[in-house]
């Protein structure tokens, strides 16, 4: 618990820091020296929130991947991810959105995520649940990406590059590594369909029938955004809206069912 909060507190703090260096704009010596500060609070948060999450998902009587558990779980790994991109590119701004998502969805998994559920996997389910988290987290860092492209287009197009643009990559960066982001999530989504047609007997009886479409609609949707980026080009509007949309699917997939079935049906 001690873990689950001190991890919280460095999320928000370190959002509060890229706040204040977006605001400025900052990339002088300075400015270094504060992404250094916001790079090394951000891995301790993630170290702690891996601490907690560690200890209230999983059990020596299984895993517990309940509504609450599976949400923090799912920022953990997305706040991992972009702060693994992040040391080789410049993309921590990103944090501005999600750091304060992973905060809410460790203090939810504190106060409701011990379900009592808990249950011993088989090795090919628990496959198939790691290649859909790494899915989800990468084209969950792909849509907060496009939310901040669309600022930036909207803002370049209106002729107000202020402080805001100065701090992000060029437009062109941005674009580039959004589909870089999206071309690895896609593949993990792929391996992610494919384990579970492989491993899930009885997609009814198990419930995830839904889930199982909605992944599929998220699946087609990202698999036209990169076809239509390969064969035409593809970017900034056009992108940005698939990109959404598609991610959109993938939610109502993951987290949309889970949350009906869990939640409100009670099963």
């Amino acid at each position: 618990m001690i873990a689950g909060f001190i991890a919280t507190l460095l999320y928000l703090g370190v959002s509060v820091l890229l706040a204040l260096r977006l605001q400025r704009g900052a990339l002088s010596q300075s400015g270094e020296t504060s992404r250094r500060l916001i790079l090394v609070g951000w891995a301790l948060a993630v170290l702690f929130h891996a601490i907690t999450i560690y200890g209230d998902a999983f059990t020596a009587s299984g895993i517990d991947m309940g509504f609450f558990n599976a949400l923090s779980l799912s920022a953990w790994l997305i706040a991992l991810l972009l702060w693994i991109a992040s040391l080789r590119h410049p993309l921590e701004l990103l944090g501005i959105i999600l750091l304060p998502f992973a905060a809410l969805a460790l203090a939810l998994e504190m106060v409701l995520g011990d379900t009592g559920t808990a249950t011993a996997l088989p090795a090919g389910l628990q496959i198939h649940i790691l290649m859909s988290l790494l899915a989800y987290s990468l084209l969950a860092i792909a849509a907060i990406q496009a939310m901040l492209l669309a600022v930036q287009n909207r803002h370049l197009h209106n002729h107000h590059p202020g402080g805001f643009i100065r701090a992000l990559p060029p437009l062109s960066v941005m674009e580039s590594l959004l589909f870089q982001i999206i071309g690895l999530g896609f593949v993990f989504l792929s391996a992610s369909l494919v384990s579970g047609f492989l491993f899930l007997e009885n997609l009814f009886a198990q419930h995830v029938a839904h889930k199982t479409v909605l992944s599929l609609i998220a699946w087609a949707l990202f698999a036209i955004l990169l076809f239509g980026r390969w064969r035409f080009g593809w970017r900034g509007r056009i992108a940005i809206r698939w990109t959404l949309g598609a991610f959109a699917a993938l939610v109502l997939a993951y987290f949309g069912s889970k949350l009906v079935l869990e939640l409100v049906l009670g099963r």
